[in-house]
């Protein structure tokens, strides 16, 4: 969850804060710069946000420096504060670390470091990089870090820099994602591409194991026996201002708003004569014509997307898709063959759980499918195949794009699995001419954002909510709830809507609004059912539908809707709705969206 920046070569202050302000997004509770000046490590942190640290700056932020790293941090060892934010040091402030991860085992490295005279300061793990690097290092700064990283056990993404090698950073990574790349005057690394891009494309995205320097002549990469590896440079197409707001209030927002060109380059390519077009999984299509089951694993939103999957494509064809989220997943013991097909969803592709679920399934010889927004990310690294996103950045904490070209995505493959099944009908090909036309109604739904932010301002105030919908509506209810949770941190809960009656009726009240999802599809009719049971309940109603169910407006206090569809692809329609929904009753109540409390982007730790 935690930032890493490091920048060597022509270099300003304000170069290496901006840089880590391009990694705010993921999610932080303190920040912290080291740089050279004069000779010296200059260190400055604290508890809060980097303008806070970019403030103590101030007078510093037009000086020139050699060599800085900078670090956000999500607390795991010790609490939020000063001491225990990033950068830490050695005992003579001579080289100093940022770390990602959790190193399992620093309380024994921590008591055998103190045992020889080692003085630490902090609660953190992290403190016994530093102190281990110290104690091997002589002159050759690899070599201690490579040393020192061979005693470290758990994941960790670090980068160091020393007094003694202005113009190197040497750092390791394993298990957490680290990211160099060397332009015409700067080198740099990072945890993920967005800092880098203002001074070069081409990044080299490390593996678990590698170990490397980098400056503004070049790079080279070790394992932890010293011996030379070769990585490729990938080329990212992102450009830099991609990731700017471009005059919206917040990033969540103007992601939002991108859906429909998110969805056309998801899109890009993968029709072609009338039929799904996916040659990256070519390999895999003998062995998906023949399964009866497909395992899918992801987490939070992800699993969402996975879940309108399954909806999707079992009532399509005769095929089972079992969904289970990453963290459950990792600890069972599936009964997998070399002809399981797993799939793993991830916006990142470095979600820790949903990882350790890939390396499990591995491990009982199945083959893994990738579908995640990064290239070059851990993930994709680890599978047989991969389907990429091409959302483009998605800055704010909050799924929005990727959600929708998650969904898109999922579809396309289930069209490839009916098609590869001999089940190719009317119906399907009606999905598919509905698929390829996404962009454009996406467009009308997002006309009706000021009609959305209406309805989400009349309700701000309630401190409960219910969702409910029945169907491939169901896991919209689930993502609705879980919008609304983590941005306005209103308490909100989700149910398929045949539950009620089992229980979560009795929650239901004038103080508990339901958001029912509710469009004109097989279920309709039993789903508006559920919805007159609430209002006997006497709980305000919001029915977000489709534009042919007029009669819904007799039932519920407030209506949404978006265009009349094929009722296989109304998640994706219905997405910006939810999304603007939170959106709007979060910014209303102050909060900020994009950087929701306790929450990060890249959960890279379990």
């Amino acid at each position: 969850m935690c930032g890493i920046v490091g920048l060597v070569g022509e270099v300003t202050v304000s170069d290496l804060v901006e840089a880590l302000e391009r990694l705010e997004y993921r999610g932080y509770d303190s920040a912290g710069v080291a740089f050279l000046r004069n000779s010296d490590l200059h260190i400055e942190k604290n508890k809060g946000k980097v303008e806070v640290l970019k403030g103590k700056l101030s007078q510093l932020l037009g000086e020139r420096i050699p060599i800085g790293i900078a670090h956000t941090r999500w607390a795991t060892h010790g609490e939020p504060n000063d001491i225990n934010a990033h950068p830490h040091t050695d005992c003579h402030s001579r080289l100093c670390v940022v770390h990602n991860g959790i190193i399992e085992n620093f309380k024994e490295l921590r008591r055998r470091l103190e045992e020889v005279g080692h003085r630490f300061v902090s609660d953190t793990d992290t403190e016994v990089i530093p102190h281990l690097i110290e104690e091997y290092y002589t002159s050759d700064l690899v070599e201690a870090v490579r040393k020192a990283v061979k005693l470290l056990e758990g994941s960790f993404a670090i980068a160091v820099m020393h007094v003694d090698h202005p113009d190197l950073i040497v750092g390791a990574r394993k298990g957490s994602p680290l990211i160099l790349t060397v332009g015409e005057k700067v080198a740099g690394v990072a945890s993920d591409v967005t800092p880098l891009l203002k001074y070069s494309r081409d990044m080299v995205f490390l593996e678990d194991g590698d170990i490397f320097w980098v400056s503004n002549r070049g790079f080279e990469i070790f394992d932890v026996m010293g011996r030379k590896k070769d990585r490729k440079k990938l080329r990212v197409e992102w450009s830099y201002e991609t990731a700017q707001k471009s005059g919206y209030k917040h990033y969540m927002l103007k992601e939002i708003f991108e859906e429909p060109s998110a969805v056309a380059a998801t899109l890009s390519g993968r029709i072609k004569n009338s039929r799904v077009n996916l040659p990256e999984i070519e390999e895999l299509h003998e062995t998906l014509k023949n399964s009866n089951v497909l395992k899918v694993v992801a987490c939070g939103t992800s699993s969402y997307a996975s879940l309108s999957f399954k909806y999707f494509l079992e009532n399509l064809c005769d095929i089972s898709v079992d969904v289970e989220v990453s963290s459950e997943f990792r600890y069972k013991r599936p009964n997998f063959n070399e002809d399981t097909i797993l799939i793993a969803v991830s916006q990142s592709g470095e979600t820790a759980d949903t990882l350790e679920s890939v390396r499990l399934a591995r491990s009982r010889r199945a083959k893994i499918l990738a579908i995640t927004n990064v290239v070059g990310s851990t993930l994709m690294r680890e599978s047989d195949f991969t389907l990429l996103l091409n959302a483009g950045p998605e800055i704010s904490v909050a799924a929005t794009k990727s959600y929708v070209t998650q969904l898109v995505l999922l579809y396309l493959l289930g069209l490839k699995i009916v098609e590869l099944k001999g089940e190719w009908n009317e119906n399907t090909a009606r999905i598919l001419d509905g698929l390829l036309r996404l962009p454009e109604v996406l467009d009308a739904t997002l006309s009706r954002a000021e009609q959305i932010r209406e309805v989400a301002l009349k309700y701000k105030d309630f401190q409960h909510f219910m969702y409910i919908g029945r169907g491939i509506g169901y896991p919209t209810a689930l993502e609705g709830a879980l919008k609304l949770k983590e941005i306005s941190y209103i308490h909100a809960t989700a149910y398929a809507a045949g539950e009620l009656k089992h229980g979560p009726i009795a929650l239901l009240g004038p103080d508990f609004p339901v958001f029912a999802i509710s469009p004109r599809d097989a279920l309709y009719n039993k789903v508006k059912n559920n919805m007159i049971e609430c209002k006997a309940r006497k709980a305000k109603l919001i029915a977000l539908t489709s534009d042919d169910c007029e009669d819904v407006s007799e039932i519920a206090d407030d209506v949404l809707s978006v265009n009349t569809y094929h009722e296989q692809l109304y998640p994706v329609l219905m997405a910006p709705v939810i999304q603007l929904f939170a959106y709007y009753i979060a910014d209303s109540l102050g909060h900020d969206p994009d950087k929701p409390r306790n929450l990060a982007k890249s959960v890279t730790v379990e």
